[in-house]
């Protein structure tokens, strides 16, 4: 049976978030997986939660996070703090991640010590999480290996001079939101952000350096990142594996809210593959 827990962290940039970890309580140390949400996402979209499940079923202690200023509150489970959202930036996100590894690394009261292995710590990130996990394994030697799933494979190339143009002159831009109708500001804070610290998110040059095993999967039907990314990404270190899903979308298969059973199959897909190589990377070690 799925133990559950619920926790807070506090991020170094002032605000809590939350997170939580999903295990079979069975009294065997398991690895730890974190989950990183992408853009406009979070801890509990979708089938998220039916993901953790899956994974803690496979062996894994699952854990997942809003990161702080994702726009969801630490007791909420919606975007609804779009002040947070606006001052969002990679760095904060990289803190954020580095501050969850910590915690997992020091004995956490949460999870009990017999229950979680945190020598094999392992990351997945969706989307721009895919870019912040692979930046965090660059800089990061305590991660064992690292998985993608629809990632960006670069931050420079986002908006248009123009766009960029109007941002700075503005300071801020909104994105919409679909599913809610949100109007949802970036404040052009991010940007200087990338710019101060372009060498710590060059997400080119971070695959090129990653000496761990790396999974790279994505959708080939993904219709927010082009598949070209995940060749991109690739390219940048062919000791990689690049896994491709034909149906997969850019969440494969999922939607918020999600209210079937099962996982949607390219989901399932994209974690059989996921778990399958992190096994693997245990049994080399």
């Amino acid at each position: 049976m799925v133990q559950h827990t619920d926790f807070l962290l506090s991020s170094p940039h002032g605000r809590d978030f939350a997170v939580d970890a999903r295990w079979e309580a069975d009294g065997q140390a398991k690895p730890v997986v974190v989950f990183v949400h992408g853009f406009k996402g979070f801890k509990d979209w979708g089938h998220f939660n039916l993901l953790a499940d899956y994974f803690a079923h496979h062996g894994f202690v699952f854990v997942k996070l809003n990161l702080s200023h994702n726009g969801v509150e630490p007791d909420g489970t919606d975007l609804t703090n779009m002040e947070a959202f606006g001052n969002n930036n990679f760095c904060i996100e990289l803190d954020d991640l580095g501050t969850v590894i910590d915690h997992l690394k020091n004995n956490p009261a949460q999870i009990p010590a017999q229950e979680m292995d945190p020598d094999y710590l392992f990351l997945i990130g969706h989307s721009r999480g895919g870019g912040l996990v692979l930046l965090k394994a660059s800089e990061d030697s305590r991660i064992t290996g690292v998985a993608t799933w629809s990632a960006i494979s670069d931050i420079d190339q986002r908006w248009s001079p123009e766009v960029m143009e109007q941002w700075q002159k503005t300071g801020v831009q909104y994105i919409a939101n679909a599913r809610t109708g949100q109007q949802m500001p970036l404040y052009y804070q991010l940007v200087e952000n990338y710019l101060a610290n372009r060498d710590r998110l060059n997400i080119a040059k971070a695959v090129e350096k990653i000496q761990m095993p790396l999974l790279i999967i994505h959708g080939e039907q993904d219709e927010t990142l082009p598949v070209q990314m995940a060749h991109d990404l690739h390219a940048q270190n062919p000791f990689a594996e690049l896994y491709l899903i034909p149906e997969g979308d850019h969440s494969f298969g999922g939607k918020h809210p999600y209210g079937e059973p099962h996982l949607p199959t390219p989901a399932q897909a994209a974690a059989d593959k996921t778990i399958k190589f992190f096994q693997e990377a245990i049994a080399r070690s």
